[in-house]
């Protein structure tokens, strides 16, 4: 019987996702080949700390969203190191070694983990990773940036004014109004799952929106309103990526909320896959693979759209670390389109070795001659 592959799941997260990144954990550890996969299970708590988890019960009030929590008993904390021996995960208190990963699947929502910060150390410890690398992850969190390069590659995305925080005082309600109309949505530029996301009906509205997203980020986007159906497709793959059906979000809350998509079951309603034309089922995955490789992603990600009712498809963004809760619509848009969810796994564990190899064929210094 041949060595099992040893993966590293880093979950949790120093960010306000740290709750959803655990409900994802748990349903990719839950997925994992156990014939083929030996996982090692890394909760990062909310200050930051590594804790490697030996036992089986590794959440607390696993069944409960808004009570999820790491269970940090019977843990060790650890940090992954560079030794002569290769990679190896070592005990801060008493530096026991406990081997190397061969492999690092990161379930980290959010800052710290979706914006590349996680994948430039996983880079410098060379180690094979899930997922877009530094620069894909970087441009995929922050919205501005993303928005700037897919509106270079003259894919069709909605109007938005960005600031930081030291231009706020260039925009008044009146200024944003005239340029948006009305209503509109301000959201933190590097934030996901909708946190710090307020949709803005009138003058009384705006300072409050803005104040909430600097909560979560020093620069922040607001974004003109489009009445449309919320269409989403998921990609998988490295230089040559396939998109799935595409699915429909119909919010039951005024918008696709972070309550909504994880707290409340209700929330939203998931058509899976989306009544769409055939017409309309290409051009999405079409642009959502084309989104994929302009956004210089790899591995997986998923695409979000609006489409207008005279079939106008606009990007709304990309999320390079999509959800795997229950209700998350990455792993049941592959499900839909004949990838399992352990089978999905699978592949993007492979995706990531596949790239790791080719970079380590590249040349990383030359020799002057003479």
């Amino acid at each position: 019987m041949s060595k099992k592959i040893k993966v590293g799941i880093i979950f949790g997260g120093k960010s306000a996702e740290h709750e959803v990144a655990l409900q994802s954990a748990k349903n990719v550890i839950n997925a994992l080949n156990r014939d083929k996969y030996e996982p090692v299970l890394i909760g990062i708590d909310k200050s930051g700390k590594w804790h490697l988890h030996q036992g089986a019960c590794y959440l607390l009030n696993e069944n409960d969203p808004k009570l999820i929590a790491l269970n940090l008993r019977e843990t060790k904390e650890v940090m992954s190191v560079p030794t002569h021996e290769n990679n190896q995960l070592i005990a801060i208190e008493d530096g026991h070694k406990y081997g190397h990963l061969d492999v690092v699947f990161p379930v980290l929502h959010g800052t710290f983990g979706e914006d590349g910060t996680i994948q430039g150390l996983l880079k410098l410890l060379d180690v094979p990773f899930v997922g877009a690398g530094v620069l894909g992850s970087a441009v995929g969190m922050d919205k501005d940036v993303m928005k700037r390069l897919l509106r270079d590659a003259q894919i069709p995305i909605p109007k938005f004014i960005s600031m930081n925080r030291i231009q706020k005082a260039q925009f008044n309600f009146a200024t944003v109004v005239k340029e948006l109309g009305l209503p509109f949505f301000v959201k933190p530029a590097n934030s996901g799952s909708s946190v710090g996301i307020h949709k803005v009906h009138n003058l009384a509205e705006f300072e409050p929106a803005l104040n909430d997203a600097f909560m979560y980020d020093n620069k922040i986007l607001i974004e003109e309103y489009i009445k449309g159906r919320e269409i989403e497709c998921a990609v998988l793959g490295n230089y040559h990526p396939i998109a799935s059906l595409p699915g429909e979000v119909i919010p039951t809350h005024e918008f696709y909320s972070y309550e909504a998509k994880y707290i409340d079951e209700k929330g939203a309603n998931l058509q899976i896959p989306a009544q769409l034309t055939e017409h309309i089922i290409k051009k999405v995955q079409a642009l959502a693979v084309e989104t994929f490789q302009a956004l210089c992603c790899q591995g997986m990600a998923r695409v979000d759209f609006f489409l207008q009712s005279d079939e106008t498809l606009l990007v709304n963004e990309i999320n390079t670390i999509p959800g795997f809760t229950r209700i998350s619509m990455y792993p049941k848009l592959w499900e839909i389109s004949g990838i399992s969810y352990s089978e999905l796994i699978d592949r993007l564990i492979s995706l990531a070795i596949e790239r790791h190899q080719e970079e380590k064929a590249l040349k990383v210094s030359f020799q002057l001659n003479g």
